[in-house]
């Protein structure tokens, strides 16, 4: 399909609900991979869900974790994901073949993660209470990024749209730019308000296109800034923002910020209810507001790449925002009649032949000689949506789909494809590392290939507490939030108050775990993920991953 074609004169943003994704269990974080096609989901139980966005289906299921999965990102090509965990563990991952390639252990909670947009050998974390530290993916090295105030340890940081520079900014308001290769402050500002009082950094997003990037801070005000600009003031500069996008009326603050895919929308999701706010970059109005299930708590924001669709987390359910497809008959030809029942055509003569025989015409020439030359159909040109500035050609080696096994509704009776029993027995169990296990994966059955084990390495980070709990699992002070039961805290061995959101698969007796408790597990009930029982990747053996890992976990058993 040309993506040219999806460019409507009009409004370019989504206008109303166009359903919600399922993930089985409680989903709290989701990314887009650089074309749209894929949608990564974090979910509670610590396995990553990864939908194909055009048939809303799921593709493929990673028991990545046991803790809660709290930050994603995707590789530039597509072929990796990097997750955080609530446990502090960084991890890497094969997406076509599920397999962790190697783990990083850090002290403190990850707050968030970004994979380098061009360097795929490159991760940016932001760790609690710490500097952001640079992973070098390939040799395990890590560089801790200058901060600065020593004090103020409360760092946010994001790589800009080509990754040649990182903006950080702490709880003071300082936003430093640090080149990337070097680690040298390039330019340095200071976020203020009216009465020239600082406000804490909250996040900072950059746009997929063009130069400009957002920073929400904690008093409520979306700035957003030209990157341009920041360069040539340089040093202890004073930019001024092009827009500043906050809610008057509510002093709503935000939680989650993002731009669009052509980078002229904003879009900010409000921290106390489901609602998103949507603003024209340009102009700063506010376009449209998008309310959800009046009660629930939004989690995370995504826009789509290329389409005019946002996703958003709230109740641990993946909500699709999409524009309203109205069929305009008038833009067909004027004699166009629409039948009601077929009609039987009668052809003239000669009017569909290749070369008329009988009719004489004239020479041609303008615009009717250019209708009857030959028009190439094998070239294919490279789709200009999926292209950077910089680039011509499309990588070709990308990964925009993935292959997905076809349902069988009872596999027993299946006499093309190996018994139920050898499937199981062909995955490999996967030990998540919690706390200080040093478990690694184990080798698959006898008769299987051995996985490789994914290389562990620990992160030592000078100064930073290892007593902090991550956001997700405990917010202080506030008792009646529904953070507070997104994960088990630490130390809990198989309490149910601990942990309430365990599969119900699990509860009671079961002798054996057959493919239909996929659909029925997860939170709330289940019976969600019905259509998903017999898939091959994403439903068996992810299945009896989860069983065990959850058996090992909860069960307390060593």
């Amino acid at each position: 399909m040309n993506l040219e074609l999806l460019e409507s004169f009009g409004q370019n943003y989504p206008e109303e609900a166009d359903g919600t994704l399922d993930c089985i269990s409680m989903a709290l974080t989701c990314t887009f991979n650089r074309w749209g096609t894929l949608l990564a989901v974090g979910c509670n139980d610590g396995r990553i869900v990864i939908w194909d966005f055009l048939t809303r289906g799921i593709a493929k299921i990673i028991s990545a974790h046991i803790h809660p999965v709290c930050s994603l990102c995707w590789s530039r090509d597509g072929h990796k994901l990097v997750s955080a965990s609530t446990d502090n563990i960084v991890s890497q991952w094969d997406v076509l073949t599920g397999d962790c390639d190697q783990r990083f252990r850090f002290p403190s909670p990850i707050l968030k993660l970004q994979c380098h947009p061009r360097d795929m050998d490159k991760v940016l974390v932001c760790p609690m209470k710490s500097a952001p530290v640079l992973l070098t993916l390939s040799d395990s090295k890590h560089v801790v990024l200058p901060v600065d105030d020593d004090s103020d340890l409360n760092v946010v940081a994001a790589f800009d749209r080509r990754g040649e520079y990182i903006y950080t900014g702490n709880a003071k308001g300082k936003i430093l730019v640090l080149n990337t290769n070097t680690q040298e402050l390039v330019a340095s500002f200071r976020v203020t308000t009216g009465t020239s009082n600082t406000t804490a950094i909250k996040s900072i997003e950059f746009a997929r296109k063009g130069s400009c990037f957002l920073i929400n801070t904690a008093d409520r005000i979306i700035r957003v800034y030209d990157g341009r600009e920041i360069l040539t003031c340089g040093r202890d500069g004073e930019p001024e923002p092009m827009q500043k996008l906050q809610d008057l009326v509510n002093r709503t603050p935000w939680k989650r910020c993002c731009f669009s895919g052509d980078g002229e929308y904003i879009v900010a999701g409000s921290a106390r209810q489901h609602a998103l706010y949507i603003w024209e970059k340009s102009i700063g109005n506010l376009v449209k507001i998008l309310h959800g299930t009046r009660g629930e708590l939004l989690l995370d924001v995504a826009w789509h790449p290329v389409r005019p669709i946002i996703a958003s987390i709230s109740s641990g359910v993946v909500s699709i925002w999409a524009q309203n497809q109205v069929e305009n008959w008038s833009a067909f030809a004027p004699d166009f009649k629409e039948l009601d029942e077929n009609v039987e055509y009668e052809e003239r003569e000669s009017e569909f032949d290749i070369e008329d025989e009988d009719k004489s015409e004239p020479e041609q020439t303008g615009a009717d000689a250019a209708e009857d030359e030959e028009v190439d159909v094998t070239t294919v040109d490279p789709i200009v949506a999926f292209c950077s500035s910089d680039e011509e050609l499309e990588d070709y080696k990308a990964l925009l789909y993935l292959p997905i096994a076809p349902e069988v509704e009872d596999p027993e009776e299946n006499p093309f494809g190996p018994p139920p029993d050898a499937t199981v027995q062909a995955a490999a169990p996967e030990d998540a590392l919690a706390g200080g296990d040093k478990k690694q994966r184990q080798p698959s059955s006898e008769g299987g290939p051995a996985k490789k084990k994914a290389r562990t390495t620990t992160i030592e980070l000078q100064g930073v507490p290892s007593d902090e709990v991550h956001p997700l699992l405990g917010v202080k002070g506030d008792g009646k939030s529904k953070k507070k039961t997104a994960g088990r805290p630490k130390g809990s061995k198989g309490k149910d108050k601990d942990f309430p959101f365990r599969p119900k698969p699990y509860r009671g007796e079961r002798p054996s775990f057959p493919i239909e408790a996929l659909g029925s597990s997860g939170p709330g009930g289940g019976g969600g993920g019905g259509g998903m029982k017999g898939r091959a990747e994403g439903g068996l053996a992810t299945g009896s991953l989860v069983s065990q890992s959850y058996k090992h976990d909860i069960g307390g058993m060593d």
